[in-house]
């Protein structure tokens, strides 16, 4: 571990006057309270044997005990986000040990499982998200913009991280995992809550209020907004990375005998410096290409009835708009329209043994309108797409401790027609604290607009042009894994993978000089993803994570492409995760996590460790004031050349929680 640099005084900035003002005031406050109380019981009351019992929605679309999932999911909870003293939706993903999260800059970012980064930015076009059932995967490049996705995280109940396929239940492109994201009901944020998060980078304020109606119906309003200075370079130049952004949101939940409604909104404003390699005066120090505009509004609608046996229906209709701007390169209006359809069977006596059936149905449409400039440009420039598909999936119990697990999905896209997406799952649950798991799938990530329409002007007679002969990514995986509560105080799970590529990207040189992309690359990828957690103490809770990749890709005969294995492996080969809780009272905790992560080669990209520590205080019941401290070992690169690569530093900050 690299030893801590010496702190340097520095007059104080705007943004650190108003974290010292708030650690004031927490204090002032803090010294006029009242006697604490115990906190009610919360996730981080349970025991380790308790936690293994809770229930997740991911792996079969309908609860079931996490210790009995026949997949690799890791759920980080309500409480794993308050402890963390993360400000921003993927910092709390770090806390995943099966997912790689690198910084590009102040607010980008590259997120991935299982490897294969190959979209060649900063968006892993393999991983699927979702909030509260809404997917936030654009069809533009296959990926996620990161900076768009904003959400208040004391409202966030849970978010289960799977790696490894999805696409029976979630369909195309939830290759290599999904992100599921859920929010808290609205009965369950009743009162008043405000929050102040102030650092050395920036500050964050944020409000919320919760209540119910006279025909009981319970809801929320809140707002949230951010403010980031500028990252730095090693060499000590500023990173045009700024940026400002604001959420306002609304959800409403209410049941109606046995029907059960959510209505949730949300609408979202960013402005954000747009950095550029390039040099300015001084060798290093990165252009601007100007701000970038991120703004959209989102509606979900959803209905859930249960039925007798514990079956249930559930429809959920969503319609999503965003508008953003990327001068001069490129402006896209999308408008999507989402309706999904569920139906759970209960359980019943059938050929093999007991069968518990989920199937369901999803139709999307979109339209999409590039703005096209002088150097980005995408043809046909305004341009609609539907995606159509039918699902089922059954868990049959074909013994006292043996299930299997067998589903189907069949998706329709506007690029490769209809694709299969199959898979097969088995469980030997040797005892309510022991589990084996084998799995076999295969999934497909579509065609984006950047694959089929991208145009590139140049000479001769262009300089790229997206192809129509790019096929669908497949991926076959093969999974065997063990989750195991081997003791009251001790819990674990191990997965071991291969993946099986074919038809990946390439970008390819025409003989006439011009480049366009194909499907001209295969490939492999095996591995071990480990987790566990030790409860060494009454107050005292230990935690680990570790992943070990090899990844070998190869062109296909006809490719000219002799970076594409290269820019496809943008992933660690091992990351390395240990946590530490420890409650010193009822009032008191301290959390550690030191991160540990080896170099990439392309773009290089040394290996770095990274400690960051958390003091929480709750000062009287409603009260808590924390102080954090992020990368104290030191600022590193994550991701990018050396050219333009944001270091990420240290960052000292400190945050007010008042409930009322």
């Amino acid at each position: 571990m690299n030893a801590i640099p010496p702190l340097t005084y520095r007059p104080l900035g705007p943004r650190k006057r108003l974290a010292a003002a708030c650690l004031g005031l927490a204090v002032a406050l803090g010294a006029h309270g009242e006697e604490p109380e115990r906190r009610p019981d919360n996730l981080a009351d349970l025991s380790i044997e308790e936690l293994a019992n809770i229930p997740v929605m991911s792996v079969s679309k309908r609860p079931e005990r996490l210790q009995d999932a026949a997949a690799a999911i890791f759920v980080i909870t309500a409480e794993d986000i308050r402890r963390s003293g993360a400000a921003t939706l993927p910092e709390v993903l770090r806390l995943a040990p099966n997912l790689h999260v690198a910084r590009v800059n102040g607010y980008s970012y590259s997120i991935s499982a299982r490897g294969m980064n190959q979209s060649g930015n900063s968006y892993s076009n393999k991983l699927l998200v979702l909030i509260d059932g809404r997917s936030v995967y654009t069809p533009l490049f296959s990926g996620v913009f990161w900076d768009a996705q904003e959400v208040l995280l004391e409202d966030v109940e849970r978010i289960e991280v799977i790696s490894g396929p999805g696409g029976v239940l979630w369909g195309l492109n939830a290759v290599n995992g999904v992100i599921n994201i859920t929010t808290r009901s609205a009965r369950d944020t009743q009162g008043s809550l405000a929050t102040l998060q102030a650092a050395t980078d920036g500050a964050t304020v944020s409000y919320r209020h919760g209540g119910t109606t006279a025909g009981g119906i319970a809801w929320r309003a809140f707002g949230k907004t951010t403010r980031r200075e500028d990252s730095e370079l090693a060499s000590g130049a500023p990173v045009n990375d700024a940026y400002r952004r604001s959420l306002v949101g609304v959800r409403a939940d209410w049941e109606r005998g046995l029907d059960r409604f959510s209505v949730i909104g949300n609408a979202y404003r960013g402005r954000f410096d747009q950095p550029a390699p390039g040099e300015i005066n001084a060798p290093g120090v990165p252009a601007t290409l100007g701000k970038v505009r991120s703004d959209g509004v989102n509606l979900t609608a959803r209905w859930e009835r249960l039925l007798a046996g514990g079956a249930s229906l559930m429809a959920q209709a969503y319609f999503d708009h965003t508008l953003r701007r990327a001068e001069p390169l490129f402006g896209e209006r999308l408008y999507t329209t989402d309706l999904q359809f569920q139906h759970t069977l209960a359980p019943v006596a059938g050929p093999g043994g007991r069968h518990s059936i989920v199937w369901g149905a999803n139709v999307r449409h979109s339209r999409d309108r590039v703005d096209n400039s002088a150097v980005v440009a995408f043809l046909p420039p305004r341009t609609s797409q539907q995606w159509a598909n039918l699902f089922a999936q059954d868990e049959i119990a074909l013994a006292r401790d043996w299930y299997l697990t067998l589903g189907s999905r069949l998706e329709y896209n506007e690029y490769t027609g209809s694709e299969w997406l199959p898979s097969a799952r088995l469980s030997w649950r040797l005892s309510s604290q022991h589990a084996l798991w084998a799995a076999a799938s295969r999934t497909v990530r579509a065609p984006s607009r950047l694959d089929v329409d991208a145009f590139l002007p140049g000479r001769p007679p262009y300089l790229l042009r997206g192809g129509p002969q790019v096929r669908g990514e497949v991926s076959r995986v093969f999974e065997l894994g063990y989750r195991g509560n081997p003791a009251p105080a001790l819990s674990y799970s191990v997965t071991l993978f291969h993946h099986d590529y074919d038809y990946l990207r390439t970008t390819e040189t025409n003989p006439a000089g011009f480049i366009t992309f194909d499907s001209l690359m295969e490939g492999r990828s095996s591995g071990i993803e480990a987790w566990g957690s030790w409860q060494a103490a009454e107050r005292w809770r230990l935690s680990a994570g570790w992943t070990a990749m090899h990844q070998k890709l190869r062109l296909k005969p006809g490719s000219s492409d002799v970076n594409a294995t290269r820019v496809a492996d943008r992933d660690p080969a091992h990351t390395f995760q240990l946590r530490s809780v420890y409650g010193i009272d009822d009032r008191r905790d301290i959390e550690l996590t030191l991160r540990k992560v080896a170099g990439k080669s392309f773009p290089e990209v040394p290996a770095y460790t990274a400690l960051d520590a958390r003091f929480g205080w709750r000062i009287r019941p409603g009260l808590e004031l924390a102080l954090t401290g992020e990368n104290l070992t030191g600022g590193h690169g994550e991701y990018g050349t050396i050219v333009y690569r944001a270091e990420i530093e240290r960052r000292l900050g400190v945050k007010v929680v008042w409930e009322y």
